[in-house]
């Protein structure tokens, strides 16, 4: 009899073929996890169940009378924190833009085959927890530490490699003011819900959603880069679609998106909207890794002419999403609305697909179809 595999049921990344639609197994991903109802941009704040999930494996089961957080590696003392230790620090609260990695994949041709986003794997949340530095601060970090890798309790098997989840950060990035990196225990002012990683998780503000470990429940810090399955073989930009080889650029921060809250009503399945002729007031959010937003503009001929909207300052909460709006008048026909930010740096979204293997970093413009009668 055959010695079995893990490898014998997690199968390698594949790019679909023309004309292959969303298969079982992506609709079984597709099940567990969920984007935000385009409708929710209206708050700006997004309630807990209405915010963006990606589980990659199973939600584990945490007793949070028992839950340590340990902190070792190259540390002058090593620390087992359980959750009133870790209360007993300062806390602080911060408004956090989160999104994955992959939004906009299944928009993609050819498209990888993965968990099957269009543009809604998005939210904003109130992260209340103790900031990192003040954790290693309190372990001592050894001058020879590079970098701090975050271990999950969630376990699985991806692509025949069985792990713990696991993402590191480079030192200066993980420990430094301006980053605003959190060791969460709250979402909007309670306890975090399980699907967000109860009882704590990494809050990595303007990077995509896979910084942000979950049920997190070890920081080490070691003296080289980490160069576990998630940070060296996922999430990686690889342009070519038949090189393994390629080794490919990390993903980090968020490319600049706008997304528009649909306007009128819609069809059931084709999500088509229907709007009445006259002023239709058109609104959304608009968010950057690199920065601030600087300019939405918005299109009602798919991307042949712009308007500007307006754009609220990003005030107090530098790391979440900005409001925009603008009226437009509708008229009897067919309509594609487009919509597309740019930062400060002057990165913008493109008309046309960035297309990598991964699916990852696709900030291509929202296109809305929209009939007026």
């Amino acid at each position: 009899m055959e010695e079995a595999s893990v490898r014998d049921i997690s199968a390698p990344a594949r790019i679909a073929p023309a004309g292959e639609g969303i298969g079982q197994e992506e609709l079984a991903l597709a099940a567990r996890n969920h984007g935000l109802p385009l409708e929710a941009l209206r708050y700006e704040v997004t309630p807990p169940g209405l915010h963006y999930v990606l589980v990659h494996y199973d939600i584990p089961a945490a007793d949070a009378d028992g839950w340590r957080l340990t902190v070792g590696g190259l540390v002058d003392t090593s620390l087992s924190l359980d959750l009133d230790l870790l209360r007993a620090f300062p806390a602080v609260t911060r408004r956090v833009t989160m999104e994955c990695a992959g939004n906009g994949r299944a928009l993609l041709s050819p498209r990888p085959v993965s968990q099957p986003w269009l543009v809604e794997a998005v939210g904003t949340a109130d992260w209340t927890g103790v900031p990192l530095g003040l954790v290693l601060e309190a372990a001592g970090v050894r001058p020879d530490a590079v970098e701090a890798v975050f271990t999950g309790a969630d376990h699985g098997v991806e692509r025949g490699v069985e792990q713990d989840y696991r993402r590191s950060l480079p030192l200066p990035y993980a420990t430094g003011e301006d980053s605003g990196v959190l060791i969460a225990y709250a979402m909007n002012g309670r306890l975090l819900p399980p699907q967000h990683g109860y009882p704590l998780r990494l809050v990595v503000p303007g990077w995509y959603g896979m910084a942000h470990v979950k049920w997190l429940r070890d920081i080490t810090l070691v003296d080289a880069p980490f160069t576990g399955f998630q940070q060296s073989v996922a999430y990686r930009l690889r342009r070519s679609a038949d090189d393994p080889d390629d080794p490919g650029e990390p993903v980090t921060r968020i490319a600049p998106r706008a997304l528009m809250a649909p306007p009128g009503f819609p069809d059931f399945m084709s999500r088509t909207r229907v709007v009445h002729p006259g002023p239709v007031r058109l609104a959304g959010r608009a968010w950057s890794g690199h920065g601030a937003v600087a300019r939405v503009e918005v299109s009602a001929d798919d991307g042949l002419t712009w308007a500007a909207a307006e754009v609220t300052a990003p005030g107090a909460h530098p790391w979440a999403w900005q409001a925009w709006s603008c009226v437009w008048t509708a008229v009897p026909g067919r309509h594609t609305l487009t919509v597309r930010a740019t930062d400060t740096g002057g990165r913008t979204q493109p008309l046309e697909q960035p297309w990598n293997r991964g699916g990852f970093a696709n900030n291509l413009v929202q296109r809305v179809p929209v009939l007026c009668v």
